[in-house]
């Protein structure tokens, strides 16, 4: 089997599920087998554009379950149904040698079809807490590959092979692994995609107290928040930059000697891979982000603070005495590093 397979490949829902499946099917392909790559409209145009060469694609009708309305449920179940029964229909006149999915309701449809004709299937669970969807599809699943040493919300009964992986991130982040800290007094704060608003609040305000008045800000905020920044910073003569987008994420975290930021699974493993540390505040509505920041603190890289008790004081306390000390600082950086061969892994599980 170990030659030239037919492998099909889950994702869909966000950025965060399509990059890692790129990742490993690009690794595939060079390794030589035949990939088939499904997702939903809201990530289609991504895939299309980042697919291998040679690739196919094909679409899969599915949207969240986790609406507040009964109605908007329905649908969306009745989307993950109709495209299910699609992909059992497909799968008779072309059938995958092994199923690999990404998470997310997109690769639900895939997981069952694949169950339907007791095909191999690998799913990989990207937080450190095991997401809904995840979850559901796990009753069709032999192999779990996980982004994280250990995962909740696993049951002890569940007769899954779990196999740590972790999560394949960029080239360029890969580049910058376990870099040395520059000391060169820089704070990197990113909220994310949509930025945060706590950040906003608090962050700016517990860098004027500090008592190092030479500190440089990389800001990364929502688009209507830039220009309040720049002027705040600016009156108070803080050098920093404020952006919406940050062009290039991995060389303004290795040019940090702190990160403060939000903990979706991609930025502590982002973190992990070039040895930052970081002073991380989840998302108060997102279990997930609590457990991929308890993963990351136990490394001893960093700090996690709920976002209730989050307040200037204690910011500003935690980073004098960080800067103050920069042997802390280099210690938490070697502390946090963690080697990322994602890609690899998760090819070789897939195909061995």
């Amino acid at each position: 089997m170990g030659v030239n397979m037919k492998i099909w490949i889950a994702t869909g829902g966000t950025g965060g599920h399509v990059f890692p499946a790129l990742s490993v099917a690009t690794e595939l392909a060079k390794r030589g087998h035949r990939i088939t790559i499904s997702s939903d409209g809201r990530v289609f145009k991504m895939v299309k554009e980042g697919k291998p060469e040679k690739s196919k694609i094909a679409f899969v009708w599915a949207s969240g379950v986790g609406a507040k309305s009964k109605i908007k449920q329905m649908i969306a179940l009745m989307k993950i149904g109709f495209s299910a029964l699609a992909l059992i229909i497909r799968f008779i006149f072309n059938r995958p040698d092994r199923l690999v999915a990404f998470g997310g309701y997109a690769s639900v449809p895939a997981v069952f079809a694949a169950h339907v004709w007791k095909i191999p299937t690998y799913l990989h669970e990207q937080n450190a807490a095991i997401g809904r969807a995840n979850k559901f599809a796990l009753r069709w699943v032999k192999t779990l590959m996980t982004s994280f040493q250990t995962v909740d919300g696993l049951s002890k009964q569940t007769n899954v092979r779990v196999v740590y992986t972790g999560l394949p991130v960029r080239a360029d982040f890969l580049a910058a692994a376990n870099s040395p800290l520059k000391h060169e007094n820089k704070i990197l704060v990113t909220g994310g995609s949509l930025g945060a608003q706590i950040l906003d609040e608090i962050v700016p305000l517990a860098i004027k107290e500090m008592k190092n008045k030479k500190i440089f800000v990389t800001h990364q905020t929502r688009p209507e928040n830039v220009a309040k920044l720049q002027r705040f910073y600016a009156e108070n003569k803080i050098h920093a930059n404020v952006l919406s987008f940050v062009r290039d994420m991995a060389t303004a975290v290795t040019d940090a000697d702190i990160v403060i930021g939000r903990s979706g699974a991609s930025t502590v493993i982002e973190l992990e891979t070039i040895g930052r540390p970081a002073i991380l505040v989840p998302l108060a509505i997102n279990p997930d982000q609590a457990a991929n920041a308890e993963s990351y603190a136990k490394l001893g890289g960093g700090f996690v603070i709920e976002q209730n008790k989050l307040s200037v004081k204690w910011l500003t306390s935690t980073l004098d005495d960080l800067f103050d000390n920069p042997a802390k600082l280099d210690k938490m950086a070697k502390k946090s590093y963690v080697p990322n061969s994602a890609v690899e892994k998760i090819a070789t599980t897939v195909t061995e």
